[in-house]
């Protein structure tokens, strides 16, 4: 089965208490933003994977495996809420979250609940520490090796220094602290740091390139979210910052996007020429030929990206780790922490929660 379902299966066995019962169905949560470039691909996957698990009857022997979705629409209070409401409904693991500032605090609940998380998109490297273990589960990789990779371009051409344009959270951060460190190991460097805030506008993102511009370095590593990065184009165009003597080298969020269209159209294609990407490589295979094959018969219209992949493996990992826990004469129960209630006595309740009108 190999390293990665067995550790799944070490966090499942957390939850139980031994018994020979098979359960007629297992839930499992999704947490993800629906519209999104990730989220589009994602849902689609996990669609897709939940269909093949359940007609497989190789799998979870007649157990039907339900997963519950939730919708973070982008917002890191939302992916929190949501994430306790799908503990709440007594999920034995979560697929997600699909952004690293959600699983920097949902982790941390995920360890006290005994609730894993398997995580297709957080990327920040700083995920990998051990303070997040033994619940959080990477189904992606981390955002160092392509910033390794990019520290190896740069060296390669024989540039000192670069400029980085990041999304200002803990994805954007997390990763271009990696890009700094793989710079350093090469004695390299990043010579300024363009943080844009989340959802800035066209006048934002103009100013911070005005500043870039100003730079001695031409060469910027752009590091940003997928759903806002080609505004950063649109800007750098209209500046006349997209000619020969500048270097732009993108990561992988730019793939992402070009995956998602069936056909980019050519305004996109226009404002990115010149823009060196880097992608996460899937190897092929006759189960990805078959796989994409599919898709692009079910999903007409939904472009697969690499993390589309990622999700519908995250699925099928986590059945094969429950499949093989239930097999072992275990079922799955949940029991009260005492934590959870406060001082009075009564348990939380969430939906009670109110906004501070004039806070």
């Amino acid at each position: 089965m190999g390293f990665v379902p067995l550790l799944l299966l070490s966090f499942l066995s957390t939850l139980v208490i031994p018994s020979m019962a098979q359960p007629s169905r297992v839930k499992i949560g999704a947490l993800f933003t629906y519209n999104s470039t990730i989220g589009r691909s994602a849902k689609a996957a996990i669609e897709m994977a939940m269909a093949d698990v359940n007609a497989d009857p190789r799998v979870l022997n007649g157990s039907h495996l339900d997963v519950l979705m939730q919708d973070t629409n982008c917002s890191g209070f939302l992916g929190t809420i949501e994430a306790l409401q799908l503990m709440e409904n007594e999920v034995v693991a979560i697929l997600g979250p699909q952004s690293s500032e959600i699983a920097h605090i949902i982790a941390n609940v995920a360890n006290e609940l005994n609730v894993p998380l398997l995580s297709f998109a957080a990327t920040d490297p700083t995920l990998s520490s051990l303070q997040y273990r033994p619940f959080f589960l990477r189904t992606t990789l981390s955002d160092q090796f392509q910033m390794s990779a990019i520290a190896d371009i740069v060296s390669y051409f024989g540039w000192r220094e670069v400029v980085s344009i990041f999304t200002d959270n803990d994805y954007g951060r997390g990763g271009t602290i990696s890009l700094g460190d793989a710079l350093n190991g090469k004695r390299m460097k990043i010579s300024y740091k363009a943080a844009i805030p989340p959802g800035a506008n066209q006048d934002r993102i103009s100013d911070a390139l005005v500043q870039v511009n100003l730079m001695e370095s031409r060469v910027y590593v752009v590091h940003v979210n997928p759903d806002s990065g080609l505004e950063i184009f649109r800007a750098a165009k209209n500046l006349g910052m997209m000619g020969s003597r500048y270097v732009w080298i993108v990561t992988d969020w730019l793939a992402s996007v070009l995956d998602s269209y069936l056909q980019p159209d050519s305004e996109i294609m226009d404002v990115i020429q010149g823009v060196l990407v880097l992608r996460q490589h899937v190897p092929d295979s006759n189960l990805k030929r078959a796989f994409v094959s599919r898709w692009n018969k079910v999903n007409a219209g939904i472009g697969l990206n690499t993390y589309g992949l990622y999700a519908y493996d995250s699925v099928w990992l986590t059945a094969y780790a429950i499949d093989r826990f239930l097999r072992e004469g275990d079922i799955i129960a949940f029991s009260s922490d005492s934590k959870l209630n406060n001082t009075t006595g009564s348990a939380i309740n969430l939906s009670s929660l109110k906004l501070f009108d004039r806070g």
